[in-house]
């Protein structure tokens, strides 16, 4: 094969990569997404159920939205890495 044909080749690589890539970013922040809803959902519940603990609850409730969140943060840093 020549050269140009082997390098629009891999021009249209590159585009379908970046496509797969924010189909793939945006399927993976489902996961996070859902998670923290749980996770806030929870907190209320058992804020209702018991008042005397929502500080720890609250807590306990942010430090885990914040490992949930990490998840979607690693996920837009593949995002990058692979339409790159």
């Amino acid at each position: 094969m020549s050269n140009i044909v082997l390098a629009q080749q891999a021009a249209e690589t590159v585009n379908l990569n970046k496509g797969l890539a924010a189909i793939g970013y945006g399927l993976g922040a489902i996961g996070p997404g859902i998670g923290v809803g749980l996770i806030f959902a929870a907190v209320i519940n058992g804020t209702a159920r018991q008042p005397e603990a929502q500080g720890k609850l609250q807590g306990i409730g942010f430090s885990t939205f914040v490992l949930t969140e990490v998840l979607a943060l690693i996920g837009i840093v593949i995002y990058f890495i692979a339409s790159a």
